[in-house]
Protein backbone atom coordinates (compact mmCIF):
# COMPACT_ATOMS: atom_id res chain seq x y z
CA UNK A 1 0.00 0.00 0.00
CA UNK A 2 0.86 3.95 -0.56
CA UNK A 3 -0.56 6.60 1.33
CA UNK A 4 0.42 10.56 1.73
CA UNK A 5 0.25 10.70 5.03
CA UNK A 6 -1.75 13.97 5.04
CA UNK A 7 -4.83 11.80 3.60
CA UNK A 8 -6.48 8.98 5.28
CA UNK A 9 -4.75 5.46 5.12
CA UNK A 10 -7.63 3.46 5.54
CA UNK A 11 -6.38 0.99 8.40
CA UNK A 12 -7.45 0.70 12.28
CA UNK A 13 -4.63 2.24 13.40
CA UNK A 14 -2.18 5.01 12.48
CA UNK A 15 1.23 2.70 11.01
CA UNK A 16 3.58 5.46 11.37
CA UNK A 17 5.21 4.77 14.71
CA UNK A 18 5.75 0.79 13.22
CA UNK A 19 7.89 1.95 10.35
CA UNK A 20 10.46 3.56 12.26
CA UNK A 21 11.63 0.74 14.82
CA UNK A 22 12.77 -0.10 18.01
CA UNK A 23 12.78 3.23 19.50
CA UNK A 24 14.75 3.43 23.13
CA UNK A 25 12.59 4.59 25.75
CA UNK A 26 14.46 7.38 27.47
CA UNK A 27 12.52 7.87 30.81
CA UNK A 28 13.39 11.48 31.64
CA UNK A 29 13.41 12.93 35.17
CA UNK A 30 13.25 16.58 36.10
CA UNK A 31 12.52 19.32 38.52
CA UNK A 32 10.00 21.85 38.19
CA UNK A 33 10.50 25.70 38.66
CA UNK A 34 8.83 25.07 42.18
CA UNK A 35 10.31 21.83 43.29
CA UNK A 36 8.26 18.94 42.32
CA UNK A 37 9.78 15.46 40.90
CA UNK A 38 8.83 14.22 37.18
CA UNK A 39 9.38 11.29 35.83
CA UNK A 40 8.19 10.16 32.49
CA UNK A 41 9.06 7.54 29.40
CA UNK A 42 9.79 9.34 25.76
CA UNK A 43 9.86 6.81 23.09
CA UNK A 44 10.94 8.87 20.85
CA UNK A 45 14.58 9.47 22.19
CA UNK A 46 17.63 8.56 21.24
CA UNK A 47 21.67 9.80 21.27
CA UNK A 48 22.37 12.26 18.59
CA UNK A 49 26.10 12.62 18.66
CA UNK A 50 29.12 11.20 20.37
CA UNK A 51 31.43 13.67 20.63
CA UNK A 52 30.49 15.65 22.62
CA UNK A 53 27.57 12.72 23.51
CA UNK A 54 24.43 14.41 23.12
CA UNK A 55 20.74 13.23 23.48
CA UNK A 56 17.34 14.00 22.22
CA UNK A 57 13.67 13.28 23.43
CA UNK A 58 10.45 14.55 21.94
CA UNK A 59 6.91 14.85 22.99
CA UNK A 60 3.80 16.18 21.63
CA UNK A 61 2.35 19.10 24.22
CA UNK A 62 -0.44 18.76 26.34
CA UNK A 63 -2.05 21.85 25.20
CA UNK A 64 -1.68 24.67 23.14
CA UNK A 65 -0.15 27.05 25.39
CA UNK A 66 0.99 23.77 27.88
CA UNK A 67 4.06 22.02 27.14
CA UNK A 68 5.06 18.31 28.34
CA UNK A 69 6.04 18.56 32.24
CA UNK A 70 9.57 17.26 30.91
CA UNK A 71 10.31 19.69 28.48
CA UNK A 72 9.06 22.83 30.26
CA UNK A 73 11.12 21.97 33.23
CA UNK A 74 14.55 21.14 31.57
CA UNK A 75 13.55 24.68 29.40
CA UNK A 76 13.49 26.14 32.95
CA UNK A 77 15.72 24.42 35.33
CA UNK A 78 18.12 23.46 33.00
CA UNK A 79 18.68 19.76 33.73
CA UNK A 80 17.53 16.43 33.15
CA UNK A 81 18.41 12.47 33.70
CA UNK A 82 17.51 9.49 31.43
CA UNK A 83 17.36 6.60 33.07
CA UNK A 84 17.37 3.35 30.81
CA UNK A 85 14.73 1.00 31.32
CA UNK A 86 15.11 -2.84 31.32
CA UNK A 87 13.08 -5.84 30.59
CA UNK A 88 12.88 -6.11 34.47
CA UNK A 89 11.31 -2.44 34.42
CA UNK A 90 8.37 -2.79 32.02
CA UNK A 91 5.83 -2.21 34.46
CA UNK A 92 6.74 0.45 36.72
CA UNK A 93 7.60 1.94 33.41
CA UNK A 94 3.93 2.29 31.97
CA UNK A 95 2.85 3.43 35.35
CA UNK A 96 4.76 6.41 34.93
CA UNK A 97 3.35 7.17 31.56
CA UNK A 98 -0.45 8.00 32.93
CA UNK A 99 -1.25 11.59 32.26
CA UNK A 100 -0.78 12.56 35.73
CA UNK A 101 -1.01 16.36 36.98
CA UNK A 102 2.18 18.66 37.08
CA UNK A 103 2.44 18.94 40.86
CA UNK A 104 2.34 14.80 40.88
CA UNK A 105 5.68 13.08 41.30
CA UNK A 106 5.24 10.14 39.00
CA UNK A 107 8.71 8.18 40.91
CA UNK A 108 6.32 8.63 44.24
CA UNK A 109 3.12 7.07 42.84
CA UNK A 110 4.53 4.52 41.43
CA UNK A 111 6.70 3.44 43.98
CA UNK A 112 9.84 3.69 42.52
CA UNK A 113 12.97 4.41 44.36
CA UNK A 114 15.25 7.56 43.27
CA UNK A 115 19.16 8.43 44.15
CA UNK A 116 20.59 11.34 43.80
CA UNK A 117 22.69 12.00 41.14
CA UNK A 118 26.02 13.46 40.96
CA UNK A 119 26.02 16.77 38.65
CA UNK A 120 22.41 17.64 37.96
CA UNK A 121 20.09 17.98 40.91
CA UNK A 122 17.06 15.70 38.91
CA UNK A 123 16.85 12.47 40.86
CA UNK A 124 17.60 9.15 38.78
CA UNK A 125 16.05 5.76 39.11
CA UNK A 126 17.81 3.66 41.52
CA UNK A 127 17.31 0.32 40.24
CA UNK A 128 17.73 1.64 36.39
CA UNK A 129 21.11 0.03 35.01
CA UNK A 130 22.37 3.34 33.87
CA UNK A 131 21.89 6.97 33.88
CA UNK A 132 22.95 9.50 32.07
CA UNK A 133 22.98 13.04 33.90
CA UNK A 134 22.88 15.88 31.15
CA UNK A 135 22.32 19.42 30.67
CA UNK A 136 19.84 21.83 28.71
CA UNK A 137 21.28 22.31 25.08
CA UNK A 138 17.86 23.76 22.94
CA UNK A 139 14.38 23.21 22.28
CA UNK A 140 13.48 22.62 18.06
CA UNK A 141 9.41 23.63 17.85
CA UNK A 142 8.14 21.47 15.34
CA UNK A 143 4.36 21.64 13.55
CA UNK A 144 1.53 19.66 14.27
CA UNK A 145 -0.98 18.55 11.86
CA UNK A 146 -3.72 17.27 14.21
CA UNK A 147 -3.20 18.45 17.67
CA UNK A 148 -2.77 21.63 17.21
CA UNK A 149 -0.58 22.17 20.08
CA UNK A 150 2.98 21.66 18.06
CA UNK A 151 5.35 19.57 18.91
CA UNK A 152 9.36 19.74 20.51
CA UNK A 153 12.36 18.03 20.50
CA UNK A 154 14.55 18.67 23.47
CA UNK A 155 18.54 18.40 23.44
CA UNK A 156 20.71 17.63 25.83
CA UNK A 157 24.47 17.59 26.84
CA UNK A 158 25.80 14.35 28.35
CA UNK A 159 27.81 15.56 31.34
CA UNK A 160 27.97 12.20 33.19
CA UNK A 161 27.45 8.71 33.09
CA UNK A 162 26.54 5.89 35.35
CA UNK A 163 27.04 2.47 35.07
CA UNK A 164 25.71 -0.21 37.13
CA UNK A 165 28.90 -2.79 37.73
CA UNK A 166 27.03 -5.94 37.31
CA UNK A 167 26.31 -5.03 33.85
CA UNK A 168 29.88 -4.68 32.65
CA UNK A 169 32.13 -7.76 31.85
CA UNK A 170 35.54 -7.43 30.41
CA UNK A 171 34.59 -3.48 30.16
CA UNK A 172 32.40 -3.86 27.80
CA UNK A 173 28.01 -3.30 28.78
CA UNK A 174 26.74 -6.54 28.60
CA UNK A 175 23.44 -5.65 27.31
CA UNK A 176 21.96 -8.94 27.84
CA UNK A 177 22.10 -8.48 31.20
CA UNK A 178 19.55 -5.59 30.99
CA UNK A 179 17.96 -6.43 27.72
CA UNK A 180 16.65 -2.55 27.46
CA UNK A 181 13.46 -2.02 26.56
CA UNK A 182 12.06 -0.48 23.21
CA UNK A 183 8.87 0.68 21.82
CA UNK A 184 7.38 -0.83 18.66
CA UNK A 185 4.52 0.62 17.17
CA UNK A 186 0.97 0.45 18.25
CA UNK A 187 0.95 -0.76 22.64
CA UNK A 188 3.71 -2.93 20.72
CA UNK A 189 7.38 -3.37 22.80
CA UNK A 190 10.43 -5.51 22.65
CA UNK A 191 13.73 -5.79 23.72
CA UNK A 192 17.12 -6.68 23.24
CA UNK A 193 17.78 -9.93 23.75
CA UNK A 194 19.29 -11.16 20.58
CA UNK A 195 22.90 -9.60 19.83
CA UNK A 196 25.16 -10.43 16.88
CA UNK A 197 28.53 -8.51 15.72
CA UNK A 198 28.31 -7.05 12.54
CA UNK A 199 32.31 -5.62 11.60
CA UNK A 200 32.60 -2.30 9.38
CA UNK A 201 34.30 -3.35 5.76
CA UNK A 202 37.51 -1.98 5.25
CA UNK A 203 38.18 0.99 2.87
CA UNK A 204 37.68 -0.15 -0.43
CA UNK A 205 40.46 1.63 -3.39
CA UNK A 206 37.95 3.61 -6.23
CA UNK A 207 40.77 1.77 -8.18
CA UNK A 208 40.08 -1.51 -7.90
Amino acid sequence: MFWKTNEPHGLPHDPFKSCVVPRPIGWISTISPDGVANLAPYSFFNGVTGDPPMVMFASGARSADAPKDSIFNVEQTGEFVCSMVSFDQQDVMNQTSAPYDPDVDEAVAAGIAMEPSVLVKPMRVKDAPIHLECTYFDTMTLPADRNGAGNAICVGHVIGVHIRDHVLKDGLIDLTLIRPLARLGYMDYTSVDNIFILKRPKSVDAAE
